[in-house]
């Protein structure tokens, strides 16, 4: 990569935020039993994710991606190491905390609007805050229109929309995202990667988007983790200079193939150890 390009690859250490981390990793592991042996799936992982700052994680299949989500999540907890959300040890889900996943998870029984309504009203929450937070988050969505339609008629790209609005309407600080548009095609995709920035934007949310595609990567994130072959850490990070005022038009830009070039370098090494060792 030219260092014209502008894309810094920063020292495999925490990031260095002038404010205390958002959320915090230090030294975690993760291993599972398995019914004759364990895997070690994750670590020693340190991270630091500032206030605000978009990231993501990339990395081979089965290093330990959803994992680390899971752990910062508070839906797994590490053998070894600390994680800490807001200076607070994370131990079950975290107040502030929301999670999109890859899978449809709408109710086929609640039309839009009472999906996206669900959480609030679980958490007891007054109706006429209700009311305005889903009205808030269904325009947002670009879903104000099919507020009574059900997910069946719905498209793919559509029922991720509820997905995230029922996620936005909870205000969270910290938003984890686990391949959320994987199942789309690569137009739909880069469509939704604007209406996610757009999203970040407004709610100056701290995001973490797992991805297997760089060129998501790459678009729509501030820094983004490169993990090795399992057990899965972080080998090289890389600030792509964006500006804040970003969209999927920086797809076009000979700067974007410089930071897919980056990735692509690292992972294509990962790769080809994974390769090497299932032909031995």
């Amino acid at each position: 990569m030219s260092a014209a390009s502008g894309a810094k690859v920063v020292p495999l250490a925490p990031h260095a935020a002038a404010a205390p981390a958002h959320a915090r990793l230090r030294g975690v592991t993760r291993v599972f039993d398995l019914p004759k042996s364990t895997l070690h799936a994750l670590g020693p992982v340190d991270l630091d994710l500032a206030k605000g700052e978009f990231f993501s994680v990339v990395g081979p299949s089965g290093c330990g991606k959803s994992t680390l989500l899971d752990i910062l999540a508070g839906l797994s907890a590490p053998q070894a190491g600390t994680a800490e959300f807001e200076g607070k040890p994370i131990q079950g889900v975290p107040d502030g905390v929301g999670v999109v996943f890859q899978e449809d998870a709408s109710f086929p029984w609640l039309n839009v609007r009472d999906n996206v309504a669900f959480g609030l009203r679980r958490a007891g929450v007054d109706p006429a805050e209700i009311n305005r937070r889903v009205d808030y988050a269904v325009g947002f969505m670009g879903l104000k229109d099919f507020a009574a339609s059900y997910p069946a008629q719905l498209s793919g790209g559509m029922r991720q929309r509820v997905c995230i609005a029922r996620t936005l309407v909870l205000q969270p600080r910290l938003i984890l995202l686990d391949e959320p548009f994987g199942a789309l095609d690569q137009q739909t995709r880069l469509l939704m990667g604007d209406e996610l920035l757009r999203l970040w934007r407004e709610t100056s949310a701290t995001v973490l988007l797992i991805t297997h595609a760089l060129d998501e990567a790459a678009m729509l994130s501030d820094r983004v983790g490169v993990m090795s072959t399992r057990p899965g850490t972080f080998i090289d990070f890389v600030e792509t200079g964006w500006e804040r005022d970003r969209d999927s038009r920086v797809v076009s830009t000979p700067h974007f193939g410089d930071i897919t070039a980056r990735l692509w370098e690292k992972l294509r090494i990962e790769a080809l150890k994974i390769m090497s060792a299932g032909k031995a």
